[in-house]
């Protein structure tokens, strides 16, 4: 009841207060429809009460105003037109004014203000007398600035809390959303209430400030105030966010509005955090990460030990490409949650993009610190990982810097923790690593390496050599390998075991490859049919799912017999996803092509591969030979693997043959082919065709052994 009985008192209020005003008033919808006026509006023109009703279309009101004399330079309907261009003109919300001719000569002066969802509200003023004052015109214009200021107040802020007060800061008029927003109770909502009474009853009911400091807040009011300024604050009450904003008037008072942003600050929170961290799992991201960096700065500067740790997950981009990003997404929230759980509380760690994370260790880190957690992180994520049903196994390599020995500013500290991360995966992953001078210049040459090697093939800077395999039996040449060489112009030769690596993990190996397969048929097609070409292939290779087509292509290109072509891999090959490979070998076995397994006894279950595939060549790795005279166990398992050999129907050949001893050694137990030094090191083309010619000419030396050659 007291709800309903304040609100009908507001509204005999407002009733008062427009008939109290002592001008014409009235408003007009955004249809031309009249909805307020006043008694003043009436008698202006001289409408009969009777005639005169709410909603009615200005039309009608025109043409009884035009019947009472009024307009006389006008005709009914072209004074329509005009008086609804005039309304229509003015949207913007600035006041217009009209002077109008009314009977007898009277003059009329309107002022028009728009307000939005309500209408036109219009003040008419009889201004026949004071037309030649200009004081008295300048007063009217005051008073009216005035009575439409306030009233413009009550309406135009009605989707907000509004309160109006005067100049002694007693509560003029109030509207309902100011009462809901602060629940303010009805003896507080009267006019006259103190400002200071509202304030005593929010600070009671909770009310806080940004700085919570009340008495603070009442005292910039009273000086906003008594400045006649505009101005601003934000405070909480019950858990919402309020914007107060104090507009000055010009008799002393101010209006004030009140809007709840809750919402809003909450959405503007949400986009401040979406900036500062992953969308996928809610870890701090790379700008956040730089942030702090540049914060930790400071630290250093005092002589307090950071680290930065740059953490990679190992093997990672298998599980995207064989079980699809969904679960690859799942996986990044599981290794989230563990690199959280594997660090300290002051510990920020964060995820840089793809599977690239990062930790920065604050409190004065020294490096059995930073050790002892890039440990903690390799064992966590290295246990494997249940998602989706899919035990799936991965690793991480970490790389470490510590200041301020490896940097004293986070850009330097980032760039040596990288340098390290790189060194921990070279290193065979799943490791950690410290920075170390020289890293840099060591990362320097492998990206100049690799930035050459994507010149080269274009610039036809790679050449073939060929070693010869040596056939005990036959006591000739059988085959040649063929190696691949790099001569960069203006450089060395760039050793293979600087530039291969680096075109595997580029994948620049396949075409490459490509290249090496191509001029290696063409160039053993000239040689003897009972001489046969070796080339070594990398799992890359087998993975490009075009190795076949190649294989064809310079089989055909060249003209060479498939029986000719020996291919060279690894045991490596055949670690993961061997059944797809297997199938292929078949395939090209099927062709004519010999294969050959490559450093045998050096991977990891060499014996279930040969039982897998029917290899036509063991090839011995050198390391054996080098050890035959210090280690008893080496020729052991050099004589074990020939015997292995026979009984599968494989043939054997020891690679690194550099002494007589040697290779009487392998002779003994029935070795089938040598390759090393002894015989010949890699030459080019014309050169091992030079050898194969001189082995004609002495073809059938007399004490039939194996002769041995510069």
């Amino acid at each position: 009841m007291d709800s309903m009985s304040n609100q009908g008192g507001n509204i005999l209020l407002l009733d008062a207060a427009i008939q109290a005003i002592p001008y014409g008033f009235c408003v007009w919808s955004p249809h031309f429809e009249l909805i307020v006026w006043n008694q003043h509006y009436l008698d202006i023109y001289g409408f009969p009460a009777r005639r005169i009703y709410k909603g009615m279309p200005l039309e009608e009101v025109v043409q009884i105003s035009a019947e009472h004399g009024n307009h006389p330079d006008q005709s009914p309907r072209d004074f329509l037109e005009a008086y609804k261009a005039e309304l229509l003109a003015n949207r913007s919300g600035l006041r217009s004014k009209v002077r109008e001719l009314m009977d007898g000569g009277r003059i009329v002066e309107t002022a028009h203000v728009y307000s939005p969802g309500l209408g036109w509200v219009v003040t008419h003023e009889d201004v026949t007398d004071e037309i030649a004052s200009s004081e008295i015109v300048q007063r009217r214009k005051f008073d009216l600035e005035r009575q439409n200021l306030r009233f413009d107040a009550a309406v135009n802020n009605i989707s907000q809390g509004l309160s109006m007060h005067d100049a002694q800061g007693r509560l003029v008029i109030t509207n309902q959303p100011y009462q809901r927003i602060y629940n303010l109770p009805p003896h507080l909502l009267r006019p006259g209430t103190a400002l200071d009474a509202i304030l005593d009853h929010l600070s009671n009911a909770g009310m806080t400030t940004h700085n919570g400091d009340l008495e603070a807040y009442r005292r910039w009011r009273r000086d906003l105030i008594a400045r006649r300024e505009y101005g601003k604050a934000i405070h909480e009450l019950n858990g919402r966010v309020i914007l107060m904003q104090s507009h000055p008037m010009k008799d002393g008072g101010w209006v004030t509005t009140h809007e709840d942003i809750t919402e809003q600050r909450q959405q503007e929170e949400r986009i401040r955090h979406m900036a500062r961290h992953d969308a996928l799992t809610g870890l701090p991201n790379r700008v956040q990460f730089i942030e702090a960096m540049d914060a930790a700065e400071a630290a250093i500067l005092r002589g307090e030990g950071i680290a930065v740790l740059c953490i990679d997950l190992d093997h990672f981009k298998q599980v995207n490409d064989s079980l699809g990003h969904s679960i690859g997404d799942k996986l990044l929230q599981h290794v989230a949650g563990r690199l959280k759980a594997a660090t300290r509380e002051n510990d920020l760690v964060a995820r840089l993009g793809g599977d690239e994370f990062a930790l920065l260790l604050r409190g004065g880190v020294s490096p059995t610190d930073a050790a002892t957690v890039a440990e903690r992180i390799v064992t966590s994520i290295g246990t494997p990982f249940m998602v989706d049903d899919h035990q799936l196994v991965i690793g991480a390599s970490v790389g470490i810097s510590i200041a301020p020995a490896d940097g004293e500013d986070g850009e330097a500290l980032m760039k040596n923790a990288d340098l390290a991360l790189y060194k921990a995966k070279t290193d065979g992953r799943s490791t950690y690593h410290f920075f170390e001078t020289g890293m840099d210049a060591a990362i320097q040459k492998r990206r100049s390496i690799e930035a050459g090697l994507r010149l080269a093939l274009g610039r036809e800077e790679f050449r073939l050599v060929f070693q010869p395999l040596v056939g005990l039996e036959e006591n000739r040449i059988t085959c040649f390998e063929a190696l691949l060489r790099w001569d960069p112009p203006g450089r060395a030769t760039v050793a293979p075991g600087d530039f291969i690596p680096v075109a595997e993990e580029t994948g620049l190996i396949v075409p490459i490859g490509e290249w090496v397969l191509r001029e290696a048929c063409r160039t053993a097609v000239s040689w003897p049919d009972n001489v046969r070409v070796a080339v070594n292939l990398s799992p890359a290779q087998f993975k490009s799912k075009h190795l076949y087509e190649t294989v064809m292509v310079a089989l055909t290109e060249s003209g060479l017999d498939p029986r000719r072509l020996e291919l060279e891999i690894t045991e490596s090959l055949l670690l993961t996803d061997n059944e797809p490979t297997l199938r292929l070998l078949h395939k090209l076995r099927a062709l004519g092509v010999r294969i050959s397994m490559d450093d045998f006894g050096t991977g990891y279950s060499s014996l279930s591969y040969l039982r897998s595939f029917p290899f036509d060549k063991i090839k011995i790795d050198r390391s054996f030979m080098r050890d035959l005279k210090t280690r008893s166990d080496s020729l052991a398992i050099v004589q074990a693997v020939i015997g292995l050999g026979h009984s599968l129907g494989m043939s054997t050949t020891a690679e690194g043959i550099e002494t007589t001893e040697q290779l009487e050694a392998v002779r003994a137990h029935g070795c089938n082919e040598v390759q090393g030094f002894l015989f010949s090191p890699p030459v080019a083309a014309s050169s091992a065709a030079e050898l194969l010619a001189a082995e004609r000419r002495t073809t059938g030396a007399a004490d039939g052994k194996v002769q041995k050659r510069a």
